[in-house]
């Protein structure tokens, strides 16, 4: 439940037009709710500014559908990772106003304009093709939380003029996500270039020696640039939530 909710309904009791018992009817699932398989965090939104995330893997359609209903009748916006095109269609049929984003696997229902929260634009990056889906994680969820973005994508350091002629936007960004497989030398490249944070995020995305991601990840966590941030392999919803809690405005 978020705190704009809050305020209103304690008005409203205040004023006599909502009853002591209707309001704690209405507050009794903070600051969670038990559905058996799953706890509900409705206190999340008061605590970090939005609510509980769905992820979406290792859920069958019907626990997801659940956690959804619940957190909709909060009046919030939903997000759910990590889904399936097969789980989306289902998901989409209860939820026909929703949107399943195919390429990062997320699934969004806004049932409220998004505030911009955001001091500054974030920027995401992606050093090839192949790391777009992860890149687009970060847009998307940095996106959900009241953040303008903008994304640039297949700037490797196998081509470095690429990354070199987009140095003007690279500067006026706020913060910058920094998706790269392979060896995962893009953010450091980045973080030498410009003075604000570096999230970077590793993917799994090379040959046989780059181990599903950890050699992009070792490469990253040892950048010489500093003010380099790394994430775990493949989590771009990390750091689109990162980044967006570096940009948030200090004003709610």
């Amino acid at each position: 439940m978020k705190e704009d909710n809050i305020r209103k309904l304690l008005a409203r009791i205040s004023k006599g037009e909502v009853s002591i018992d209707e309001g704690l009817e209405k507050l009794k699932d903070l600051p969670y709710e038990d559905i058996g398989f799953a706890h509900i965090d409705h206190h999340r939104s008061l605590r970090r500014g939005l609510p509980e995330v769905i992820f979406g893997q290792g859920k069958n359609v019907s626990e997801i559908l659940s956690i959804m209903e619940r957190i909709s009748k909060q009046d919030e916006n939903i997000i759910v990772t990590r889904v399936d095109p097969n789980k989306a269609k289902d998901i989409l049929e209860k939820y026909p106003d929703g949107s399943y984003h195919e390429r990062s696997r997320i699934l969004t229902l806004i049932k409220h304009p998004v505030k911009n929260r955001g001091r500054g634009t974030i920027l995401v990056i992606s050093a090839g093709t192949s790391d777009i889906p992860v890149a687009e994680e970060a847009a998307l969820t940095a996106r959900f939380m009241g953040n303008e973005v903008e994304t640039i994508y297949d700037l490797g350091v196998a081509g470095l003029h690429r990354l070199l002629g987009h140095r003007d936007q690279l500067r006026k960004a706020s913060i910058l996500i920094v998706v790269a497989g392979m060896e995962g030398a893009l953010p450091s490249v980045v973080g030498g270039l410009v003075d604000k944070p570096v999230v970077a995020v590793p993917t799994s995305i090379g040959y046989g020696a780059s181990f599903q991601g950890v050699t992009a990840l070792l490469g990253m966590l040892n950048s010489c640039a500093s003010g380099v941030t790394v994430v775990n392999i493949d989590n771009g919803f990390g750091a689109g939530y990162a980044a967006s809690l570096m940009n948030r405005k200090s004003d709610p």
